[in-house]
């Protein structure tokens, strides 16, 4: 008698290699998910810094807002003549500021308009710097490590 077919502890055993193989996996997925959207913000950080700049050279200072805002949502969805509004004109800076990818969000803050502050914390590490971070117009600075 010639019988084909698995037996149960052979298909018990490909079923455990599944599973072990699909966790792995998702797991790797979820550390390029924290890449991704660290990416993203400092990418969306850069356009910011980019147009903020442009604002001060036409207008000789940076928005002003002196309690910390929350960037892309609200009154502060875009940046034109007039600094963060919740509706651009035609000559906008930028047309759409972005929001944060995560749960985080994007605080900027500017009390007398000579220098502004835009704080963010990041998933995992970029460019070795972790946590929260400040952007200003000196550049990207790592604010958990700053003693």
């Amino acid at each position: 008698m010639n019988k084909k077919g698995f037996t149960l502890i052979e298909l018990l055993v490909v079923i455990a290699i599944i599973g072990l193989l699909s966790t792995l996996a998702v797991i790797a997925l979820g550390s390029a998910r924290e890449k991704s959207r660290d990416a993203k913000r400092v990418a969306d950080l850069k356009q910011v810094q980019t147009a903020l700049e442009l604002y001060y050279t036409e207008n000789g200072e940076y928005p002003t807002a002196a309690q910390a805002v929350t960037l892309g949502s609200g009154q502060y969805a875009c940046l034109d003549a007039s600094g963060f509004a919740a509706s651009c004109a035609a000559d906008a800076y930028l047309g759409q500021v972005p929001a944060d990818p995560g749960s985080s969000a994007y605080s900027y803050t500017s009390a007398d308009g000579t220098t502004y502050s835009i704080t963010v914390t990041l998933e995992s590490t970029v460019n070795n710097m972790n946590g929260e971070i400040t952007v200003s117009p000196s550049g990207f600075s790592d604010t958990s490590t700053s003693t």
